[in-house]
């Protein structure tokens, strides 16, 4: 997800990783705009996701169905990445994310990953956004001290903005 201004409506389907939350909820809290929007550690799925209005009763049962027919797994963090303006922890494998991300674009093409902005899918857990280089530097050197970090995902979670918060609309189990 981005910082930034968050329009009243807008959703997002992300990974809740609550085993990361104690290493960088921290760093999150000061480096990273959407913590204090109410965000937990997560990787994204689809961020936006359709509009809070478009989510009627079959919309929820078929991204249900469509989270439901992958199975539960477990990833391990244990490295750093970063992008121009962000760093984060990278999921080893990050196939099943991939997987998820392209299989609900693909039912919903009028929601692109990311509006679109980014060819490529890389899904990560962002540590820091929009900081210094060398506050990356600092956030990285004590993370990777403290890695590897293994974690399971079990449910895909729907987040909704009021504008200026985030808030747990939905979760969706995996391999119902």
């Amino acid at each position: 997800m981005s910082d930034g201004a968050y329009r009243a409506g807008e959703t997002a389907l992300l990974a809740v990783v609550e085993e990361a939350e104690p290493l960088v909820g921290p760093w999150r809290r000061r480096f990273d705009a959407v913590a204090a929007a109410g965000v937990p550690a997560h990787v994204t799925v689809l961020v936006p996701f359709l509009d809070l209005d478009r989510l009627d009763a079959a919309t929820m049962d078929d991204l249900r169905a469509l989270i439901g027919e992958r199975g539960p797994f477990t990833v391990q963090f244990d490295r750093c990445g970063r992008f121009p303006d962000a760093l984060y922890l990278a999921p080893t494998p990050d196939r099943p994310f991939r997987e998820l991300t392209e299989a609900v674009a693909a039912r919903w093409p009028e929601a692109p990953p990311y509006g679109g902005r980014f060819a490529d899918i890389v899904p990560h857990l962002t540590v820091a956004h929009r900081q210094e280089e060398h506050v990356y530097d600092e956030v990285e050197a004590t993370l990777t001290t403290r890695l590897p970090l293994a974690a399971s995902v079990t449910s895909i979670t729907l987040f909704v903005s009021d504008g200026d918060r985030w808030h747990r609309r939905a979760e969706f189990p995996l391999g119902l």
